[in-house]
């Protein structure tokens, strides 16, 4: 067969014979590409980013900032008629009242909380006309210390809901709460919001193993009361806690110094809500609480001047 040069000519013909199509097909090409190159940039800036492990609920170097970790608002919370409902655990000002718990007239006449009138009936006042200032989430090597101080200044004796895992590391402090007069609260082990929806069990040995390490610190002192964190209250945390023999002690008035609003805001709250039974939360640890002992240098003037205050009974006479 005759493979001539016209057969050639054919096979090596080039397929485009313009240049300037040429051109402008790799004109496109490397425009698709930019395109191309662009989405995929897009893409992966919109992508979120892989979590991390700092979290303001996390421990740090210093310590665990528990009371930065906000109330579990998944946990069941109980309306002032005392059925299940989405009321929040606290409002700042009084606690609501159920009927036949009246704690009876304020100054202005109106009716005050009685002391069984926070959620699934826990205490949220006094129960008398003294007024009580509550610190949870110590004890913490910096902060307790200056809070003490400042109490025995002003002759004032507090509430300290201890959380368990920080009385192991700080006895010493334990001892000295316990030393100046104040009464001791069991405020669990680690801090856990969740701690109300566990098995009565498992509640039963978080606060157990608490009581045990403010025990080892402070042979035979009394637990009066359990502090729920985050103010997460469940029908089973708070009959475990009677069960062992302690009050579920809410609060009354909630200037919420964990959110560090400064020390100006939390002594406003604390000095303008304040009323006779007033129960008042406040706290010595979990992250920076300078701006809660510095609101104390107003607070406790103030509240003085007006109230007795005084620590919570803690039933020995």
């Amino acid at each position: 067969m005759d493979h001539g040069s016209g057969s050639g000519s054919a096979r090596t013909r080039p397929l485009i014979r313009d240049p300037s199509a040429a051109r402008t097909i790799g004109l496109v090409a490397l425009t698709v590409a930019a395109l191309l190159g662009s989405a995929y940039a897009l893409g992966r800036s919109l992508v979120p980013e892989p979590p991390t492990s700092r979290s303001n609920v996390t421990t740090s170097a210093t310590g665990p900032h528990y009371a930065d970790q906000p109330p579990a608002d998944d946990a069941p919370r109980r309306t002032p008629t005392g059925d299940p409902g989405t009321a929040p655990a606290s409002d700042p000002g009084t606690a609501p009242t159920e009927a036949g718990q009246d704690g009876g007239a304020g100054p202005d006449g109106a009716p005050q909380p009685g002391p069984a009138d926070g959620p699934f009936g826990t205490q949220t006042t006094s129960g008398t006309s003294l007024v009580a200032l509550t610190f949870d989430d110590g004890p913490d090597p910096q902060f307790t210390p200056q809070v003490l101080a400042l109490l025995r200044a002003y002759q004032v004796r507090a509430t300290f809901c201890v959380v368990g895992e920080n009385a192991q590391r700080h006895p010493d402090l334990v001892r000295a709460i316990a030393s100046d007069g104040h009464t001791l609260c069991n405020h669990s082990w680690n801090h856990d919001v969740t701690l109300g929806r566990r098995s009565p069990a498992a509640i039963r040995t978080d606060l157990l193993r608490t009581s045990d390490a403010i025990r080892a610190a402070v042979p035979d002192a009394p637990i009066t009361y359990y502090r729920q964190p985050g103010g997460a209250w469940t029908g089973q945390v708070v009959s475990v806690a009677q069960e062992l023999g302690m009050t579920p002690l809410h609060w009354t008035v909630d200037p919420s110094d964990w959110e560090r609003p400064g020390a100006g805001r939390i002594a406003a709250t604390v000095v303008a809500g304040v009323v006779p039974g007033s129960v008042v939360l406040l706290h010595d640890a979990g992250g920076d609480r300078q701006g809660t002992v510095d609101a104390l240098h107003r607070i406790l003037p103030d509240l003085t001047s007006r109230f007795e205050v005084e620590a919570l009974p803690d039933g020995v006479t």
